[in-house]
């Protein structure tokens, strides 16, 4: 959002101090033309005790602070009867591609010195329970609208950018997002064990042992013993016809 852009229940939270310095209250309800997506003006409650509401133009607005919001001029009077048959989008249904419903308008951003709306905030349930999810619904995923509902090109919510995240929908995120890693995880070991599978590791040293062996390589260790005991007879002064021991020497007998 620029500088000039506001929620519209951020906006309802500013008391309405006019140019005589009275209070006018908070707002209630949005004045806005649906067909071009534009705020006319607002309604506050000065009252609780009538049903009589003070409906203020945009361009009387004049300022803005963090907990007030400036008019020029009066505002005009109207019964509450009266305003409710005033045109809006807020609480209107959301239709998707298919007709389904999957949500309902409960807030909008828009510009208040144009009144320009830029989106349109969405929530699958009750808006008005603490921590409830909000998605951002642009313009151009609008294609039609009527008195109550409104005509989109998405097919679920998750084709929209989510604005405020509940703690049921951040932990069905999470949740997703560990499901992803296990199942990496899964897959990789899956690949693991399919190349130990296919040539386990004791097969590939008995071929290196076989290799050894074929290239004259091994050595018997009951062999070289075998050469050192003859060298100690001959110390001794025993003696052997050397031609006949590589020949007739059996060291496993």
């Amino acid at each position: 959002m620029n500088n000039t852009q506001i929620l519209l229940s951020d906006f309802f939270r500013h008391n309405v101090r006019c140019d005589s310095g009275y209070d006018h209250g908070v707002g209630e309800m949005v004045w806005m033309h649906p067909p071009v997506h534009r705020v006319l003006g607002w309604i506050t409650k000065f009252s609780s005790l009538t049903l009589k509401r003070n409906v203020w133009s945009l361009n009387q607005f004049k300022g803005i602070n963090f907990k007030e919001v400036y008019v020029k001029g009066k505002p005009a009077e109207s019964d509450l009867v009266i305003l409710e048959k005033f045109p809006t989008l807020i609480n209107a249904n959301i239709l998707n591609k298919s007709g389904s419903k999957l949500a309902r308008i409960v807030d909008l951003i828009f510009d208040y010195k144009t009144g320009k709306i830029s989106s349109y905030l969405l929530s699958r349930s009750n808006p008005k329970i603490p921590g409830t999810s909000r998605w951002s619904l642009t313009l151009n995923h609008i294609n039609d609208q009527n008195p109550g509902m409104v005509s989109t090109d998405i097919l679920s919510l998750d084709d929209l950018p989510i604005v405020k995240s509940s703690i049921k929908e951040e932990m069905l995120k999470k949740s997703k997002g560990l499901r992803n890693q296990f199942q990496q995880i899964t897959d990789i070991a899956g690949q693991k064990l399919e190349g130990w599978l296919e040539e386990s590791p004791w097969e590939e040293e008995n071929k290196l042992e076989s290799l050894r062996y074929q290239e004259g390589n091994w050595v018997d260790d009951d062999y070289e013993n075998y050469g050192k005991f003859r060298n100690s007879d001959r110390k001794y002064g025993y003696q052997e016809d050397s031609s006949n021991i590589k020949k007739d020497y059996d060291p496993w007998i």
